[in-house]
């Protein structure tokens, strides 16, 4: 089956079931939201598609972060990337700010430390890879305690060579649900 097809199967399901726990997590606190709210804690899931090493993988992770005062979270992010050779998986705590005060439309900017890890690549150890980088968008309103988002990433890898790019901008989509 085609990558893209397959691809945008997840996303459909991962819509779905977000629609759900946002009705879910409204129910169960009678409407109050917590988003971003000191001592709340998020949840995202992370979905994607990438290319690395002339090899196409599909991209599941996880993310788990803790508003430590209002709009501030501190987190980290898991991703593992999987159907291509070699393995990758990257680790990456992170630190975010969300500015509460707009009502609909929450900006965001943020920070990341990123640790890479390779397995093994047709007999060939390679080296795990460092980055950091920075983030900024915006969270919209999907209901009390869910917010889809959007935004621009800046990562930079440390120790890169002369025969590859040292820096990389993407776009990203969040799914965020709080409680």
């Amino acid at each position: 089956m085609n990558m893209r097809i397959i691809n945008k199967l997840v996303v459909l399901l991962i819509l779905l079931s977000v629609s759900k726990i946002a009705v879910a997590a409204s129910a169960g606190t009678g409407g109050v939201s917590t988003a971003f709210s000191k001592n709340s804690t998020s949840v995202g899931v992370i979905l994607g598609s990438g290319s690395a090493f002339n090899d196409n993988y599909l991209i599941l992770g996880v993310g788990v972060g803790y508003y430590v005062v209002e709009g501030l979270e501190l987190g980290i992010d898991l991703q593992r990337w999987i159907s291509g050779d070699p393995s990758i998986t990257k680790l990456s705590p992170h630190i975010k700010y969300v500015f509460t005060q707009p009502k609909v439309i929450k900006p965001y900017i943020g920070a990341f430390y990123r640790r890479t890890y390779y397995g093994d690549y047709k007999g060939i150890d390679l080296d795990d890879e460092d980055s950091f980088g920075y983030r900024a968008g915006a969270y919209f309103s999907t209901n009390n305690r869910v917010y889809i988002g959007g935004g621009i990433v800046y990562e930079e890898f440390k120790d890169c060579s002369a025969f590859t790019e040292c820096s990389i901008t993407y776009p990203e989509i969040l799914f965020t649900v709080s409680f």
